[in-house]
């Protein structure tokens, strides 16, 4: 991405905080189609006089937060990023000569536009959304407040901009000349352009060495506003060109039924499962000093359940190691599902040494429902099953959790915490006698085989056999799932899911790059239609990608 500000100042943390909504920027079909050189030429005028309007405004507060700085030193340096911003009207200017882009004849400013200019020219005038009122400018304190809440609102466009030019950098050949959008992009990925985003991050760090706590917070949501209209700025561009993004909306729901799977275990969970169920067996047991003699069908004491535990764990680490050493073969030639037989035979054995350890008997179903609704989910993962479920049938949705969790009622009471029993939940279960577990587990998903059974199924019975089925995953035992969908996305960095998968054939591409690449062969004349992908999976660091992809914003 380039430089960033001091890692103790606020700019560094807000962008922290907040980087993960630029993917939202990144994923509109705007963005997706000047990344791939396709942006049709009429769409891209009406950008570039939007932003005309836009920079305007962004001049403007910048005077004005200049009027507010306190000392010559912030004066100057607010000075030298308000001509930083006319040096950028003026490439805009060359663009407009070049593309014949009229002005005067363009349309005003859209609503996006408007409201992001208003809420900029606002701050800077010292009203602040949400406030009682305009900062009374009563001391020379109060109006370097001001300007510091005005650079609050303004950082956050320029961070943006240099990330998607850094992101789209990467997508120009050094000797392709007929990139439509070259010079945009080369001016938002260039030294001075990070320069003068790196000096307003700065500028604003040191404006707000003084303030307040609750100062802060208020500058906190100001830049987290400004970088939502931002996003909404691109996502208003018009775009008559038939898009790769999002999944949603190219797919006719009326025609296809849009069918998302995930893995449960380190795809939606920061943790995983078996350790969690076995937590609670460990809490929930009797010190050895409670369980007498005379009681030998007692469980056993927690001491005993964590020597057991702890066993149990290192011996199921160092065999998986194992067992991907013996699938990635070295001379012998294997297929893929062959391979994976013997990854299904290691998790039925160690399965089998956790239901005859005793381990997982005396539980309470209470207990797991309470873990299950305080197990953390990934970063994102929520808000995204949950916009799914909100649209289920405006995008004719459905839903399914494929997982070896040895429990499912852990994962529905993890889902239904929030909102979400329409979930479709396969997975293994416990057995119960009075809500206390038996120690038994009903096998149904334990091995890669029983996940593709399982996503088979599903798809057979699917309206009118129409679909397009997403499988999210993190680990080998997702791979023939991975590839069997229409899209396969791979939440993390498995380092073991792509040895065995490069040993066969796949091959792993970041996401916006697959799609950048798909855009470009769909206006070039080939299918928009993602399958016949096979042997293609598609990497994501967040849960915020892949809900950018499929929702939008």
């Amino acid at each position: 991405m380039g430089a960033v500000p001091d890692a103790e100042g606020p700019a560094r943390r807000f962008w922290v905080r907040f980087r993960k909504e630029s993917v939202f920027a990144a994923y509109t079909p705007f963005v997706v189609c000047l990344a791939s050189g396709r942006l049709e030429l009429e769409t891209f005028r009406h950008y570039i006089a939007q932003d005309v309007y836009f920079l305007r405004a962004f001049a403007r507060a910048y005077e004005m937060a200049e009027e507010c700085a306190d000392d010559d030193d912030a004066k100057m340096s607010i000075s030298e990023l308000r001509k930083a911003i006319l040096e950028e009207m003026k490439m805009h200017d060359a663009i407009v000569e070049e593309w014949g882009v009229d002005l005067t004849k363009e349309s005003t400013p859209n609503l996006a536009t408007v409201k992001y200019t208003d809420f900029l020219l606002a701050t800077a005038a010292g009203k602040i959304e949400g406030g009682k009122g305009p900062i009374k400018i009563a001391t020379p304190f109060e109006k370097t407040k001001i300007a510091a809440y005005t650079l609050g609102a303004m950082t956050p466009c320029m961070r943006l901009y240099a990330f998607l030019g850094k992101e789209l950098q990467s997508f120009l050949d050094p000797g392709e000349t007929n990139h439509l959008y070259k010079k945009w992009i080369e001016n938002y990925s260039s030294e001075s352009f990070e320069s003068s985003a790196l000096q307003t991050e700065e500028l604003l760090d040191k404006l707000s060495i003084s303030l307040t706590g609750e100062e802060l917070e208020v500058i906190e949501k100001l830049y987290h506003q400004a970088m939502k209209l931002e996003i909404d700025f691109f996502s208003a561009q018009p775009i008559v060109q038939q898009t790769v993004v999002p999944l949603s909306r190219v797919q006719d729901p009326a025609e296809h039924q849009l069918i998302i799977f995930s893995d449960f275990d380190l795809t939606c969970t920061v943790v995983d499962s078996s350790a969690i169920l076995a937590e609670i067996a460990i809490l929930t047991a009797p010190k050895a000093d409670q369980i007498g003699p005379e009681n030998v069908n007692a469980r056993k004491s927690s001491a005993d359940l964590r020597n057991s535990w702890d066993a149990l764990s290192s011996l199921y680490t160092e065999e998986h190691e194992q067992c991907i050493e013996s699938i990635i073969p070295s001379e012998e030639a294997k297929g893929l599902c062959e391979a994976l037989e013997q990854l299904s035979d290691f998790e039925k054995r160690a399965n089998s040494r956790v239901i005859e350890s005793g381990v997982l008997k005396g539980v309470n179903l209470e207990d797991i429902k309470r873990a299950g609704e305080r197990l953390i989910l990934q970063d994102g993962c929520p808000g995204f099953f949950q916009q799914i479920v909100n649209k289920k049938e405006e995008l004719n949705a459905d839903v399914h959790i494929l997982s070896y969790c040895w429990c499912g009622d852990l994962i529905r009471s993890a889902f239904s915490s929030g909102g979400l029993n329409v979930v479709n939940i396969h997975s293994n279960e416990f057995t119960y006698e009075e809500s206390v577990s038996t120690g038994e587990i009903v096998m149904k998903v334990e091995s890669p085989m029983d996940k593709a059974r399982a996503f088979k199924d599903v798809l057979s019975h699917s309206d009118n056999g129409k679909h397009v089925s997403i499988y999210i995953g993190d680990s080998v035992g997702d791979l023939l799932c991975l590839l069997e969908a229409d899209v396969g996305i791979v939440v993390g960095s498995s380092s073991s899911l792509r040895r065995v998968g490069h040993q066969f054939g796949v091959s792993f591409v970041p996401l916006f790059t697959g799609l950048v690449k798909k855009q470009r062969e769909f206006v070039d004349g080939d299918s928009s239609s993602w399958k016949g992908l096979s042997g293609i999976l598609y990497t994501v660091s967040s849960w915020a990608e892949i809900h950018a992809f499929i929702l939008g914003p």
